[in-house]
């Protein structure tokens, strides 16, 4: 993509800059949070003042978020420190950035689960980082809305509340969408090095609440797959 038409993003400032680099794009172009941000601005609860602390934990973590999700080459990163970061979910022993990658990246990981294969209503570990990338943005086709909405303790050692939310206006993996907000709410911690880049990131949220709305109205049956496969609008989801 000509770096001309990357616009500044206020939410995730070095975007543009990293766009007019060598950049390797998990989708061959830098991504486009214009949707997004838009129902990040409506749907907000709180609008914190510019410069302070709130304000730059959410830069932060939407910052992070876009690299974790869209940047290939981990040396491109400039949020974390590509040989000392680790990643848990909800206790469980930290992993590397190459462990993640083995894992699958994207949602994986932080989607992942210690239920029996039999029990998971949606396994992640039988997705790659591009279908399950494909599945929730077609879900939310407006975008999957992360708002920073408390922050205990400040660097080094970042302690704070986050709401993610959308609208599942896309069908998700057989189930036909119903419009209604999805919301999940959660902690985390990200702890810094004397560089101020993140070294260790640790969620802690029950992604049963995310997957539990997704998957709550029946599946599609053979008719209803027929009339949505004729139906323009929710065709043009997938």
């Amino acid at each position: 993509m000509a770096s001309s038409s990357v616009e500044e993003d206020k939410y995730r400032p070095f975007l543009r800059e990293d766009s007019e680099k060598n950049t390797k794009w998990r989708y061959g172009e830098p991504p486009n949070y214009d949707a997004v941000n838009k129902l990040f601005e409506e749907g907000r609860t709180k609008e914190w003042p510019p410069g302070s602390l709130e304000e730059q934990v959410q830069t932060m973590v939407k910052s992070w978020e876009m690299e974790m999700f869209h940047k290939v080459d981990t040396q491109d990163y400039r949020t974390v420190d590509p040989n000392k970061y680790t990643f848990s979910l909800n206790g469980r022993k930290g992993i590397s950035l190459e462990e993640k990658k083995k894992l699958g990246g994207g949602y994986i990981p932080l989607l992942q689960t210690s239920l029996p294969e039999k029990l998971r209503a949606y396994n992640p570990y039988a997705e790659t980082a591009d279908s399950s990338h494909k599945a929730f943005t077609t879900t939310f086709p407006r975008g999957f809305a992360l708002e920073i909405i408390q922050v205990y303790s400040g660097p080094p050692e970042i302690v704070y509340k986050f709401r993610h939310w959308g609208y599942m206006e896309g069908p998700f993996k057989g189930h036909p969408p119903t419009g209604e907000i999805i919301e999940v709410y959660g902690m985390s911690i990200f702890m810094l090095d004397e560089n101020s880049k993140i070294v260790k990131v640790e969620f802690f949220y029950d992604p049963a609440e995310l997957l539990g709305a997704l998957l709550k109205s029946p599946e599609f049956d053979d008719t209803a797959e027929g009339a949505v496969s004729s139906c323009p609008i929710l065709r043009n989801t997938g």
